[in-house]
């Protein structure tokens, strides 16, 4: 019987006595331990009343039993959906309520204060927490070490995954097995995964870059991963020896440098520096390149479609730009109103088309019907551009675009400009109510460290190299911009804090 996902998850096991993941404590599981425990959870699941189809809501911290979690669910035929460890209990009921999971794993400290929700929407509760302890774990350990995994096609749904919610309710984005297994098999050939690599893995688990594009990928190409909880700094540079391909956000790129133990003699030996979820500015692109001698990698995705493009293993990796589409993936630029492909160099918004793409938003069709042209692409929300060489940029979200005094004004365009500026961090450019424009352009900046930053310091260097529209009408400095769990600055937030800066 065949199950799309797992089988292509393990289609490539070199030696099931291989350590698939070690922590750093030292604890190692092979993928023999894999399959076995892997199929512990599946009958746990089953035992639990799962069937095929039925939602799996998890919240517990990342392990590797939370990871084999994952696994027994697609074992198992049911659909995984993880949820974001930072949730209150107010933000799980919606979530809860809205996928009526038929189980709900979470945190045992949390059990208490969700058991009315899981009760109340009839899912069974169990726990998991950070050493592994719980009662999904005492299950899984009566059950047997195999399981006849549950038959599942490419289109059946393996996962549902909620977006951010910075406008209106949070969505579910229904990806297909698939979905996900054609855009890791995509990756593995484009960023030259092999049985060989050893993958730092200090991302979060509850979200598409750290389960989806790290785990699926490395578990494809049958290499081993060094299982960190959370990124941490001591512990990164400890292992970074080991390692030969590091995935990140911007963030962990930005403290490693900021680290004088962070050397080129350190990763001298390293294959892959991978970012993304956040874009990298082209300042700590070229600084790590000067640092190290290692050109980061950076890409585009988006939880409703995995991976979209790439920056070239073999060729210029260029700062500023997520590369060009990934095979099978169509990418164009066009009108946001009309969806007529506008010409290249011109900004517009971005749409795809692929298999890749999700299968749409959970229990919400005319949401979805909103979001695809008639003839399948879908609309991303993020705007870019596509030069002359095809690289695509991405200027920012749809919703972040400001319109001052009728004037469009695409704030990645000021932000390079800020982020060159000496005593400036990083920065992010918002749209307030303005009552003559209609929108004023605002900068938000934090300092580096010894730096002082005012209003005219800052804007005076771009005066001349930004037309009057676009310049920044106020100026604030903050001791750090607000950002969500993937490093992705909050816009919405600075929106909400200075909505009130011309009123």
């Amino acid at each position: 019987m065949s199950n799309h996902l797992f089988d292509a998850l393990t289609a490539f096991i070199p030696e099931p006595g291989k350590v698939f993941l070690e922590t750093p404590e030292g604890s190692k599981l092979t993928y023999r331990d894999v399959l076995a425990r892997s199929a512990q959870y599946a009958g746990a699941l089953q035992k639990l009343g799962v069937k095929p189809g039925d939602r799996v809501a998890v919240q517990v911290e990342k392990t590797p039993d939370a990871l084999m979690v994952y696994l027994g669910t697609i074992r198992a035929g049911a659909v995984f959906l993880p949820l974001n460890t930072a949730y209150t209990p107010a933000e799980v009921a919606y979530f809860v309520g809205d996928a009526e999971p038929a189980v709900f794993v979470c945190d045992p400290q949390k059990a208490d204060a969700l058991a009315g929700t899981a009760q109340k929407e009839g899912a069974r509760l169990q726990t998991l927490n950070a050493r592994g302890e719980g009662t999904l774990r005492d299950l899984a350990d009566t059950m047997p070490e195999d399981f006849t995994t549950v038959a599942r096609e490419d289109e059946d749904l393996a996962a549902i995954l909620y977006t951010s919610g910075t406008t209106g309710r949070s969505k579910g984005a229904m990806l297909s097995h698939g979905n996900l297994a054609s855009n890791s098999q995509t990756m593995v050939k484009v960023w030259r995964f092999t049985e060989d690599d050893v993958l730092l893995h200090a991302l979060p688990i509850f979200h598409t870059h750290g389960l989806f594009v790290a785990t699926n990928c490395l578990m494809m190409a049958g290499g081993s991963m060094l299982f960190l909880p959370k990124f941490d700094l001591d512990q990164v540079l400890a292992l970074l020896p080991r390692a030969t391909a590091m995935m990140g956000v911007p963030t962990f790129y930005t403290r490693l440098l900021a680290s004088e133990a962070f050397t080129k003699d350190l990763v001298g030996h390293f294959r892959l520096f991978i970012s993304g979820s956040a874009p990298l500015s082209a300042e700590v692109h070229r600084a790590f390149l000067d640092r190290t001698g290692h050109a980061i990698l950076e890409r585009y995705g988006m939880t409703e479609t995995n991976m979209n493009t790439s920056n070239p293993y073999d060729g210029d990796r260029r700062p500023g730009t997520v590369g060009f589409p990934l095979p099978g993936v169509g990418l164009r630029i066009a009108d946001p109103k009309t969806g007529r492909e506008v010409s290249p160099g011109e900004v517009g918004i971005i749409e795809i088309k692929g298999p890749n793409v999700f299968q749409g938003y959970w229990r919400m069709p005319e949401k979805t019907s909103q979001e695809f042209r008639v003839d399948g692409y879908f609309i991303t929300g993020d705007m870019g551009r596509i030069d002359e060489d095809g690289y695509v940029s991405i200027v920012g979200r749809s919703k972040d675009l400001i319109i001052s005094g009728g004037f469009n004004v695409y704030p990645a365009e000021v932000e390079a400009l800020l982020d060159e500026l000496p005593g400036v961090a990083e920065s992010a450019v918002i749209g307030v109510p303005h009552p003559d424009f209609g929108e004023a352009v605002v900068a938000v900046l934090a300092a580096k460290p010894d730096s002082v930053l005012d209003e005219d310091t800052v804007l005076a260097p771009i005066r001349d190299r930004l037309a009057k529209f676009k310049q920044p009408k106020k100026v604030h400095v903050l001791e750090a911009l607000p950002r969500n769990t993937m490093g992705k600055i909050q816009k919405n937030v600075l929106r909400d804090q200075f909505k009130g800066d011309f009123s």
